[in-house]
């Protein structure tokens, strides 16, 4: 061990550094930064971003730290259910508790966020990890995140997806999506109704990192979607894909596209302490044409009549109006502007400007590239500066840009532009043929034949078209050789095997769950091409679509929910798959037989007892077990609008009769999630075990760790088993100022897409 990791262990093991990290707020444990940069002060100074007479109460909020904020997963029937217990139970509990004589505010609703489903607080990261008063707060938060009920999620980072008005059937494209606090906002959009298993839309969330992807595919999986998609590409050249209609390939363009692209980060420096230090100039300049790239691929793949929302967390026009009016201006009237400012009632912005300059890090000003020295030429480009044509520039509508400033309503910096398509672009027209005796005119070929013809975007990545219309056959165009296939980099993923509708596996299942006729058989995915199938997945039929068409275009990380699970156990029932509580809200819509209604009473049983006996159960729920045979079997609940103590919302738990027994299979992080819904406290000791104070001294059993009955219990107990990534990002799920954070080092199992 060399010497700095032993003086390293021996600082942890003291505790030197975390008193000081705990003792300020979010942005603790930078003691040693001084948050003062003249260069940065100049030039916001200098632009006037800022109205007059506020610059002293802006610096002053970017050096505070930044107030922690919460989001209720809104597209989930439980959103009311945790919202009610917040608010009439943790939130009134925390206005009666002081602290060294202070007495505590309760966290605020965002008062333009909808529904009451964002919280902000103030409170300090020591105060909610380590007062005691506030421990059964600090473990519902952690719980309720870990089982995707809520997410930790700066509040300006809440912004651009409410406007994009977004509907359950649209395509939609997250350019650059980890670490996926926004994409789960979309998801959660696109499910608004519960009711439809499998909505029209999609969601492909893209990111150019593959190590952060592994990030993004943990936040989506705790959504349970069948509708999302995450892949592996460069956002500025990320390929065109194709779908099969009506037998026929054509272009796939989205509805929606999110471009919410890397950026220089200023807007952050409340949470992001180190910025202040190494915040310059250059950093706009260096990011400004990559920017402009991802934001010119992004429309080129928008549907007409479609919209995109531009994003960064920098307040730099450079990186944010002078990209907008380059691609105004490229576009020649193909975009415009929409104007947003009444779309979020309460949310304090500042309209774009039309009017800046650039500075050098040297501290050098340039009012117009005409300005610039030839010798800048290359780091310094004519797209960062206002253009000189002010009837031009005035028809760009720059004003309907928004910022975001941090000492409005105590938030971030940000920015947003919300971009409508209203004709192809002018470069993806249809280029002209070459000439060619009319007998020679290929006929279309169907979506099932090979080669690509011209209704058939070219497989590749830069080489892809880059058209809103279907490319002409290269061997009638002029022009350049293709490109070198592109080489893909990162982990090698297991293969997504759709099953065809005669597969054997799909027989047994169909017979013993009594699945219905309208069951989509064919959306149905495994991970390997032999041996014995572990787990079966479910995707939408929209991006089954997208797959069948694309394998070779692009680099597909994850997809579809878990909704089946082998269980050697079950074969002498008649069905080795058991049901998976990840897919149950999927599968449940198709499934006619093996249910159990019941009631509270039933549930708290289920969950706070180990294997209890069927008797245990109340008489309905006790007669529709014992009427069914061992195996997996479905737990339903159905609300009461008589019992309004009672949760209102449906409620489906995955479960096992055995011989005599009957046990729910559920996670533990949702075990808990119910039985606090049920009005059971629920808490963990130090140790990390799961107890819970109810009538009769019973507790809850941690998912997985309890004995099994002899013969009764499947071998695979993988809904109680933490999973690795869960088990990888456990210490990440800490109260965070912004976006979730996680462990992205680490490789998901092969055997889950």
């Amino acid at each position: 061990m060399g010497k700095r990791s032993r003086q390293r262990q021996k600082n942890q093991s003291s505790g030197v550094g975390r008193d000081n990290r705990d003792n300020g707020s979010w942005g603790a444990g930078y003691a040693d930064i001084v948050k003062e940069n003249q260069l940065f002060e100049d030039y916001y100074k200098e632009l006037g971003l800022v109205p007059e007479g506020e610059f002293e109460q802006f610096m002053d909020a970017m050096r505070e730290p930044l107030p922690a904020t919460i989001r209720i997963t809104g597209y989930k029937s439980h959103a009311k259910e945790i919202l009610h217990c917040l608010k009439e139970k943790y939130f009134k509990e925390i206005q009666e508790v002081e602290i060294d004589g202070v007495k505590l505010e309760a966290p605020t609703p965002l008062s333009w966020y909808p529904d009451e489903l964002a919280w902000q607080t103030n409170m300090s990261r020591k105060i909610i990890r380590k007062s005691p008063l506030l421990e059964k707060f600090h473990q519902f938060l952690v719980s309720e995140t870990e089982s995707g009920n809520i997410s930790r999620q700066e509040a300006v980072s809440m912004i651009p997806p409410l406007l994009m008005k977004i509907e359950s059937h649209h395509k939609i494209l997250d350019m650059c999506a980890a670490p996926g606090s926004k994409t789960a906002q979309l998801i959660e959009m696109l499910h608004a109704d519960m009711d439809v298993p499998f909505p029209e839309g999609f969601v492909i969330a893209n990111d150019v990192d593959n190590k952060r992807c592994y990030l993004l595919v943990h936040q989506a999986k705790r959504l349970n979607s069948p509708c999302i998609m995450v892949i592996n590409h460069d956002a500025s050249i990320i390929p065109s894909l194709q779908v099969a209609t009506d037998g026929w390939r054509e272009p796939l363009f989205y509805d929606r596209i999110l471009c919410d692209v890397p950026c220089s980060g200023d807007g952050t420096m409340r949470k992001n302490i180190d910025v202040w230090k190494k915040w310059t100039t250059a950093n706009s300049l260096h990011l400004h044409g990559l920017q402009l790239r991802i934001a010119i691929r992004g429309v080129e793949q928008l549907a007409v009549g479609g919209r995109m929302v531009y994003s960064t967390c920098s307040l730099n026009p450079i990186e944010d109006e002078a990209v907008i009016a380059a691609l105004l201006e490229k576009s020649e009237g193909a975009l415009e502007l929409a104007d947003c400012s009444a779309d979020l009632p309460g949310l304090k912005t500042m309209p774009g400007v039309s009017s800046w300059k650039l500075m050098t890090k040297e501290g050098q000003w340039f009012n117009d590239f005409s300005e610039v020295p030839s010798s800048r030429h290359t780091q310094i480009r004519p797209t960062m500066f206002p253009h000189t044509d002010k009837d031009k520039l005035a028809s760009f509508h720059l004003d309907r840009c928004m910022r975001v400033l941090p000492h409005h309503q105590n938030t971030g910096g940000f920015f947003l532009a919300a971009l409508v398509k209203t004709a192809p672009m002018p470069w993806n027209k249809r280029a002209p043929k070459a000439r060619k005796e009319p007998s020679a005119a290929p006929a279309p070929v169907p979506a099932e034949a090979a080669p690509p013809t011209e209704e058939v975007p070219p497989v590749g990545g830069e080489d892809a078209p880059q058209g809103d219309q279907p490319a002409p056959a290269r061997e009638a165009a002029c022009g350049p050789p293709p490109h070198k296939r592109k080489k893909m980099f990162g982990f090698k993923e297991d293969p997504f095997v759709f099953l065809s509708e005669d597969d054997p596996v799909l027989a047994p299942i169909q017979s013993f769950y009594d699945l219905s006729p309208n069951f989509p058989k064919l959306n149905v995915l495994t991970r390997s091409h032999e041996g014995k199938k572990r787990h079966l997945y479910m995707v939408s039929k929209e991006l089954r679509n997208v797959m069948l068409n694309n394998s070779e275009r692009m680099k597909v990380i994850n997809t579809g929910v878990k909704v089946w699970s082998r269980n050697s156990d079950g074969e002498q029932f008649g069905c080795a798959f058991r049901l998976a509580q990840e897919g149950i809200y999927t599968l449940y819509p198709y499934i006619r037989s093996r249910m159990v209604t019941v009631s509270v009473e039933d549930i708290k049983v289920l969950l706070t007892q180990e294997n209890p006996f069927l008797s245990k159960l109340q008489s309905k729920a006790h007669a529709q077990a014992k009427s069914l045979g061992m195996g997996s079997i479905v737990l339903r609940y159905q609300p009461n609008p008589e019992e309004p103590l009672e949760p209102q919302c449906p409620i489906e738990l995955c479960g096992w009769r055995g011989k005599t027994s009957i046990r729910a299979f559920v996670p533990r992080n949702e075990r808990f999630h119910y039985l606090r819904m049920l009005g059971v406290e629920v808490f963990r000791d130090k140790s990390g075990q799961g107890g819970a104070r109810r009538e009769g001294g019973e507790e809850p059993r941690e998912g997985g760790e309890e004995p099994r009955e002899g013969g009764e219990e499947p071998r695979e107990g993988g809904e109680e088993v933490e999973s690795k990534e869960t088990k990888e990002t456990k210490e990440d799920t800490e109260m965070a100022s912004g976006d979730i954070v996680g462990d992205s080092e680490g490789k998901m199992e092969s055997d889950q897409p």
